[in-house]
């Protein structure tokens, strides 16, 4: 079996990655929101919109 993220031969100590190096960077790679799960819940869909609404536009400059 290979690494997923450099494709060298997997380390058992490191379970699917060769080293700790890759395995960190899958993981940051779930934290930063590259990877993600899709769901097609609509509370889901929901909470995703209402979190959008809440957040700041990059267009928004405050009151004036």
């Amino acid at each position: 079996m290979s690494c997923p993220i450099c494709q060298k031969k997997t380390d058992p100590t490191y379970g699917l990655f060769c080293s700790r190096r890759c395995a960190d960077v899958d993981l940051g790679r779930w934290l930063n929101g590259t990877y993600a799960v899709a769901s097609s819940d609509p509370e889901d869909l929901e909470n995703a919109a209402e979190a959008l609404a809440r957040t700041p536009s990059s267009e928004s400059h405050g009151p004036h």
